[in-house]
């Protein structure tokens, strides 16, 4: 790797990217995602799965009587068999599981009654030619759903106060808010996407939820502790801004959050498309989605929303602003002495009028000038003062 190469500067923390200072910019691209995941939330919805609507399931083998079955055939067979025991209750798209002899169609209807369900199995075995045996079931109630929905918020709403909490007692309320921000646009976004691609909402995908919470605010602490380092302290000098000051801990932590999001993207993303997608593990798939989903927000948003959102909210306290204003000022100062003549103090700013003797004449020193010694006498005298 080359030494002044950007991957070298980046490993280095050198490489200075502007951040902060494209606060604005990152700012739209975030408000443009959330409208975007709030738009499908609200319009489309979530398509909840058996344990959060409730209904009945009907799991039938893909290979029956030796021959293998379609998605269509089933799907029509479980459409007449719950149709004749209620007219009303409505069928949802068959899921297929695995592949081979133990891969299985997963069909999720209205829920049944007991009775209506050991009616619409035989019905259904019959169609099909096989056993109703080979036929297995499960039954939610909705009340069961809404009860598991509540407990989940629930959990999600104390799981955030108990973040907010902490990152007050470690850092302070203005890092707290910017953190508890960045967690919000983590779980819209990656809700956001559920709702697009139309994976069901299982009990799997809320476990996947507090999974990038949990490592959305590891991301977002390591950024913000190398903030606190580099700001310590920071009103009592003239160098920096409040936001370089951020700037410079992002890029001191970019890297890291690369190096530790791509590691462990890696057999997220082998879950989500090997196993669901090339292998059918369909249980895997909502498991799959939301973590990686929501990794990759979580660097994003720990990065390019949650360090400049704390950068634009510290900017706003007294202290800070009259900080940034002085460097601006002595910024802008030092700028202006530069343009009317440059440093004098170094030797190859100087010019043809710094070297006139010190004290030729009576004159007062120029400031930086350097000191020429007098000659004795005028022209033409000896050294010594003597003349012959």
């Amino acid at each position: 790797m080359a030494k002044n190469s950007l991957a070298s500067r980046l490993y280095q923390g050198e490489a200075n990217l502007r951040i902060v200072g494209r606060r604005n910019m990152w700012f739209a691209v975030v408000a443009v995602m959330v409208i975007v995941a709030l738009g499908s939330i609200l319009t489309r919805g979530f398509q909840l799965g058996i344990e959060f609507a409730g209904g009945s399931e009907f799991i039938v083998p893909t290979q029956v009587a030796g021959k293998t079955l379609t998605q269509e055939e089933i799907q029509d067979s479980v459409t007449k068999a719950v149709a004749g025991v209620d007219p009303d209750a409505e069928v949802k798209a068959a899921q297929k599981v695995g592949d081979g002899a133990d891969g299985t169609f997963k069909i999720r209807s209205s829920e049944l009654s007991a009775t209506e369900m050991q009616e619409a199995k035989a019905a259904l075995a019959t169609d099909l030619g096989i056993e109703v045996t080979q036929i297995s079931d499960s039954q939610v109630s909705s009340a069961w759903g809404g009860t598991v929905i509540n407990k989940a918020v629930l959990g999600l709403v104390i799981f955030l106060l108990l973040v907010t909490a902490y990152l007050i007692v470690l850092f302070e309320w203005r890092m707290a808010l910017a953190a508890f921000a960045s967690l919000l646009v983590d779980l819209t976004f990656t809700a956001g996407v559920y709702s697009l691609v139309g994976f069901e909402l299982t009990p799997y995908t809320v476990i996947g939820f507090l999974t990038i919470l949990g490592y959305s605010l590891y991301d977002v602490v390591v950024v913000f502790d190398k903030v606190q380092e580099n700001t310590r302290g920071i009103t009592a000098g003239s160098t920096r801004t409040y936001g370089e000051a951020t700037n410079l801990a992002i890029n001191q932590t970019l890297m890291r959050s690369l190096n530790t999001s791509l590691v462990a993207m890696l057999p997220v993303g082998g879950v989500l498309f090997i196993g669901a997608g090339m292998l059918g593990a369909g249980t895997l798939k909502d498991l799959g989605l939301v973590l990686f989903v929501g990794m990759g927000i979580g660097v994003y948003s720990s990065i390019f929303f949650a360090a400049p959102l704390l950068s634009y909210v510290k900017d706003q306290e007294p202290r800070i602003k009259s900080h940034n204003a002085r460097v601006l000022a002595r910024r802008a100062q030092r700028s202006e002495d530069v343009a009317a003549g440059g440093d004098r103090t170094r030797p190859g700013n100087r010019t043809a009028s710094d070297e006139v003797p010190a004290f030729a004449g009576g004159t007062t020193p120029r400031p930086g000038a350097r000191p020429v010694a007098k000659r004795q006498g005028g022209a033409g005298n000896r050294p010594g003062g003597k003349r012959r």
